[in-house]
């Protein structure tokens, strides 16, 4: 039977909601649709420097998260995908200790958009896998394929707006497929031409930089970031996409 795996957030941010929703999950699957499962959830606590894409949040203790992931056999990634890293930022105590934490139980990664940043963990977290992020923003497709074929990474994450690219998706050899994970319910503008400048600003201000806001110039930027508007989004996918 073909599996959809769904990676869901807030690893830090929504562990007590995480500590109900997964023992429902788990003894109730008449609830839920029988060709999906959890792959992963992701997230990054408050205060890491390394994360990026948006601001972290939780402050829940670590070791207690990783212990709620390992209880139900779910891979937790860490999102350090900050773009903007230099190399005094490696030495960060906090997410060094995420790192080693997660690297001693195994089948955990990293969601990763600096390659100096990936090639410190490659050497110091050799237990991580690594993936991919948006945040680079790939919506050229043979950019996005050249970023498959790296053997660094487990997964590849593309722009949504390669989303329904299925005819070139279509077209891909199967080892490649197995690598492909997708953003299913961004609800940025389709036509954003400003995705890496936003990214940018949320990695400077967890670099702690002094930097403005970054302004949307989206059309409906005025009604905020919400989700509410994924569905409506051309690259959302739905239940009947998948």
């Amino acid at each position: 039977k073909t599996v959809a795996h769904y990676h869901l957030p807030g690893l830090f941010e929504f562990y007590e909601l995480y500590r109900i929703f997964l023992p429902l999950f788990r003894e109730h699957r008449e609830y839920f649709y029988d060709w999906c499962d959890i792959g992963s959830i992701y997230g990054a606590p408050a205060d890491c420097i390394w994360g990026g894409g948006r601001v972290g949040f939780g402050d829940n203790n670590p070791q207690e998260v990783l212990e709620l992931m390992q209880e139900y056999g779910i891979s937790a990634r860490l999102t350090f995908s900050n773009s903007l890293l230099r190399e005094e930022h490696l030495l960060d105590k906090q997410c060094n200790r995420l790192c080693e934490l997660f690297n001693e139980t195994g089948g955990n990664g990293v969601i990763v958009h600096s390659d100096l940043l990936l090639e410190y963990l490659k050497v110091h977290y050799p237990n991580l896998y690594f993936v991919s992020s948006t945040t680079k923003v790939l919506t050229d497709f043979q950019e996005f394929v050249d970023e498959v074929n790296r053997e660094d990474f487990r997964y590849v994450v593309p722009d949504f707006r390669l989303n329904k690219e299925f005819e070139q998706l279509n077209n891909l050899p199967q080892p490649q497929k197995d690598k492909v994970e997708f953003l299913c319910n961004e609800c940025c503008w389709f036509g954003c031409k400003d995705r890496k400048r936003c990214y940018e600003n949320v990695s400077r201000k967890n670099l702690g930089e002094t930097c403005p806001d970054h302004r949307c110039a989206a059309p409906g930027a005025q009604e905020g970031y919400r989700f509410s508007k994924a569905m409506d989004n051309p690259g959302f996918i739905g239940i009947q996409d998948i």
